[in-house]
């Protein structure tokens, strides 16, 4: 459908290399978008975007550590060079080293999930926000977590972060919507990947989330994949400084 095409379209996404990335970079590349693959390491980069090309989609690999800016400017600088632009950001890497009460939180690992979750996205936006506003379009979109909006006793800090994550969005669409550049979070409830197997493959405690959600099941990466062509493409064009909730319907019971 023409509202949901991104033929030409240049889409950086960290984090691509599995799970929500892997699923929004197939996802924008089937739409028509030239996708590159990023995260810490090259083989599964690789891994990846040969299966989109395999798929008749054109994909590249540029690895980056979201935790080092100069590999983060390396990236921006790779796109450039291999794709000439980039129309759309998908700020999807994060980590989160501590799972238990906060009262365990040492400083070193919430200096590393803020590091990580905020400031790494916040370099990104500034390397590519300008060259956006020279054409008057552009997308951004940084996943965060519907652990922003509501408390947990287990990933409280990560939770700090994605609530961070979505107040970041709201500014930036603020700073830049009269450039045309939409920006905006979804914001997932738990989804069957490795970076959450902690969270679901417990199966008493998978079965206990899948009871109070009113979908009854927990998510899979491609129920998130969709939403990010809905927001880079021109089906999402009055959208901006949202934070969309992909949970099952979690947070409203």
């Amino acid at each position: 459908m023409r509202l949901f095409d991104l033929t030409g379209k240049v889409a950086v996404i960290t984090g691509s290399s599995r799970g929500i990335g892997r699923s929004i970079a197939e996802n924008l590349a089937a739409a028509g978008a030239k996708v590159v693959i990023s995260s810490r390491k090259a083989g599964p980069c690789e891994e990846v975007a040969s299966a989109i090309r395999a798929s008749g989609g054109e994909a590249r690999a540029i690895p980056a550590n979201i935790s080092e800016r100069a590999q983060l400017e390396a990236l921006v600088a790779g796109t450039r060079k291999a794709f000439g632009r980039i129309d759309v950001l998908v700020c999807n890497a994060a980590s989160n080293p501590y799972y238990g009460p906060m009262t365990g939180l040492n400083d070193e690992a919430f200096d590393k999930i803020m590091h990580n979750n905020v400031l790494s996205n916040i370099w990104l936006c500034n390397l590519v926000l300008p060259e956006m506003a020279e054409r008057r379009d552009g997308a951004v979109i940084i996943v965060s977590s519907i652990g922003g909006l509501k408390g947990t006793p287990v990933i409280g800090a990560y939770g700090i972060s994605k609530a961070a994550d979505m107040a970041l969005c709201r500014n930036l669409a603020v700073e830049w919507g009269k450039h045309n550049i939409r920006i905006n979070c979804i914001a997932p409830g738990l989804v069957r990947t490795d970076f959450a197997r902690a969270l679901w493959e417990d199966e008493a405690q998978r079965k206990a989330r899948e009871a109070e959600t009113p979908l009854g099941r927990i998510g899979e990466p491609d129920d998130i994949g969709g939403i990010a062509v809905l927001l880079a493409s021109r089906a999402g064009a009055f959208i901006t400084g949202q934070a969309i909730v992909a949970d099952g319907g979690v947070t409203i019971t």
